[in-house]
Formats: structure tokens, C-alpha cells, sequence
């Protein structure tokens, strides 16, 4: 099995309280998770990257426990291996492009040096064309670049699986339509596994092998796109 979820959290207090419970299994390449906003995708996500901790629960992946809490098993985020893109992206703005994809390989603290060269970064701008962009500042860039920059930092480490936050949401629709594609195939080109979250149903009609519906924060279901 690819993925077994189970999340339990109670977030804010009395009438404002979200609680989320959800619980999958998927055996998915492409899994995509569709809700509307507000439905507590971002925090489904978060966990299981390990970005955030539930109150309960437990995240498998092939078979590699990363989150239990009975056994109070909790995996670094960091040792995870889960590449994560962010919704805005999350780059760094005093970063140039060459920095930001270099940063997921430094550990402590220093920043990557603006002429460090690195052959998995070389690689990862020439697959999303940023050999141009390199030396700029995410604020220099498109949104398209920008997306590139993140997945590119997201892939450069070599995750065993790759998390998506509703990655074309902030795009135009030609925008979207053509990063789709491109995403399409280099996950196939990589078989990486994939999770995408989306309230888009044309994000889940060209991504999904399976889809989890989520409303209110609980699963309400498992289906092929295809049924």
C-alpha cells in the first residue's frame, strides 16, 4: 500500500472549533485530495509531511511508518523524504533562483553562496529552463518560474514522493493548463509518487488516478476519476 492516513486534530475552541478527522488508504500514483477551501486539505497535507503534528493518528508510506501516535513514532519532516510545494511557494525572497533550489540540499543555518555550483541544481534548471533566471530574485520572476523554482527545490533532493499544494491555483488558465502538462510528464518520467490537493476539478481530472473527496474535514469518498 502506498499511503495509509489516519488524522485526528481539534483546532480553535467552541463555536469556532474545525476538527478534523481523516482517514485513506491509496495505492495511487497520482492521489489527489478535492474539496473546497476550508476543508482541511492544507492541514491533511501538512501532516502528513510532517510539517504539523495531530493530536492522534498515524501516516504510512510503503510500508514506512513516519507518524504514530500510539507508539509515539514522529518522523523529522526532514527525514521524511517527502518533497513539499507550497501553495505561494514559500521561496525565499533575499534568495536567487540558484539559492532557493540549492537550499533543501545545506543543512544548519548558512544560506547556499550565490556562486556555489551544484550538479543536482545544474540539473534541475535545465529540466524547468531556469538556466536564464538563475541569478534573480523570486520578486524577478513569473509566477511560472516561480512554480518551476519550487518544484525544482522541491525535486532536487530526491524525495520518495512529491506533496502538492494546490499548486496552479494563483495561475491563468493558459498558465495552468500548460504547467499541468509539464508536471504530467515529468511525474510519469520519474514515477514519482504524487498527492495533490485541489478544489479545481479540472486539476483532478487530468491528475487523478484516485481521488479522495473532503469536506469539513472528514473524508466523504474513494473513488477513480474514471467511474
Amino acid at each position: 500500500m502506498m499511503w495509509q492516513v489516519e488524522l485526528h486534530s481539534r483546532f480553535g475552541q467552541k463555536e469556532s472549533a474545525f476538527e478534523l478527522s481523516m482517514a485513506f488508504k491509496s495505492n495511487a500514483q497520482r492521489l489527489v485530495v478535492f474539496g473546497p477551501s476550508g476543508a482541511g486539505k492544507t492541514q491533511t497535507l501538512m501532516m502528513m509531511a510532517g510539517l504539523n503534528t495531530p493530536q492522534e493518528g498515524r501516516v504510512v508510506f510503503k510500508d514506512n511508518v513516519l507518524f504514530d501516535s500510539q507508539s509515539h513514532m514522529n518522523l523529522p519532516a526532514r527525514l521524511r523524504g517527502l518533497g513539499y510545494v507550497f501553495q505561494d511557494y514559500a521561496l525565499f525572497p533575499h534568495l536567487t533562483v540558484r539559492q532557493n533550489i540549492g537550499f533543501a540540499l545545506k543543512e544548519g543555518w548558512l544560506n547556499p553562496s550565490p556562486a556555489h555550483q551544484d550538479s543536482s541544481v545544474n540539473h534541475w534548471m535545465e529540466v524547468f529552463q531556469l538556466e536564464s533566471v538563475a541569478s534573480l530574485y523570486p520578486e524577478q520572476i513569473s509566477g511560472g518560474q516561480r512554480q518551476r523554482t519550487a518544484l525544482a527545490r522541491a525535486l532536487v533532493s530526491q524525495p520518495a514522493a512529491l506533496l502538492l499544494d494546490e499548486p496552479f491555483a494563483a495561475m491563468d488558465r493558459a498558465l495552468r493548463q500548460r504547467l499541468r502538462s509539464e508536471l504530467l510528464q515529468l511525474q510519469a518520467e520519474l514515477s514519482l509518487p504524487m498527492v495533490l490537493i485541489t478544489h479545481d476539478e479540472e486539476d483532478m481530472q487530468a491528475f487523478a488516478q484516485e481521488v479522495i473527496q473532503v469536506d469539513k474535514g472528514r473524508v466523504i469518498s474513494g473513488s477513480n476519476p474514471s467511474d
